[in-house]
């Protein structure tokens, strides 16, 4: 996504194009490079005539003041796709749950490891996670939406919830007994050290994701439940089904 040419070459012939990169996890400044990837490959999409976009980023209120680093370079992807005259369909989404998605392992590990939790305050923020197949399942519908302008569909589950929620959830499934201790300060700073020490994110990659759970990520606009007939899952139907290809894929 950093190669210019190389896009021109893999976008040669393409109607419909994924675009589901995120630079966070390796990058010291993922913003810029998120950035300039995104400004890579609408410039590509256009000189190629790709007809479609279909992204998938994150949710957040825009006009938010206080929004995460992580989130708003989520939006301004999907800014800079729109904005390369190719129709874009960006697709906003909480915590994607699945076996292999970061936000569940980083829930797992925790819950899985510590029998007595200090929570943060942002385990208390209302979200609403969606399952890993009703994300496909959308991704996969997108490209067949009529032609038209670009648009952002807001998706998740029917729940509204909290992380902590999540956790007991997730807890009870296994049969895990946890206890969730809230302090009123524990700074992205220390919970991104926190995260390193028991689970397998790195510092950097945790602290970003906190800073984004201290936003509220819910559905304000049900615009994706009028145009595609996908029902997502509740919460606790999406985390057994983590839960069962986690097992099945060890």
């Amino acid at each position: 996504m950093l190669s210019p040419p190389s896009l021109d070459a893999a976008l040669q012939g393409v109607q419909t194009a994924y675009y589901l990169v995120h630079l966070m996890s390796g990058s010291s400044d993922f913003e810029e490079e998120d950035r300039q990837a995104a400004t890579n490959f609408a410039a590509a999409a256009q000189r190629a005539a790709v007809r479609r976009i279909i992204y998938l980023g994150g949710l957040g209120d825009d006009g938010d003041p206080k929004l995460s680093p992580h989130l708003r370079s989520r939006h301004e992807v999907g800014e800079i796709l729109r904005n390369s005259g190719v129709e874009t369909i960006e697709f906003r989404a909480g915590m994607v749950v699945g076996a292999r998605s970061l936000s569940f392992q980083l829930m797992k590990s925790l819950t899985d490891r510590l029998p007595v939790m200090i929570c943060p305050r942002w385990l208390t923020t209302p979200t609403q996670p969606i399952a890993i197949q009703d994300v496909l399942a959308y991704l996969l519908a997108a490209k067949d939406l009529p032609p038209g302008e670009s648009r952002i569909f807001e998706i998740g589950s029917p729940d509204v919830v909290t992380y902590s929620d999540l956790i007991r959830e997730y807890a009870r499934q296994r049969g895990l007994r946890r206890w969730l201790i809230f302090v009123p300060v524990l700074t992205p700073y220390l919970s991104g050290l926190w995260l390193a020490l028991v689970t397998p994110a790195t510092y950097e990659v945790g602290r970003h994701l906190i800073e984004g759970l201290k936003n509220p990520t819910v559905v304000r606009n049900s615009q994706a439940l009028h145009t595609f007939p996908i029902r997502p899952v509740g919460a606790a139907e999406a985390i057994r089904l983590a839960i069962k290809e986690s097992e099945s894929s060890k």
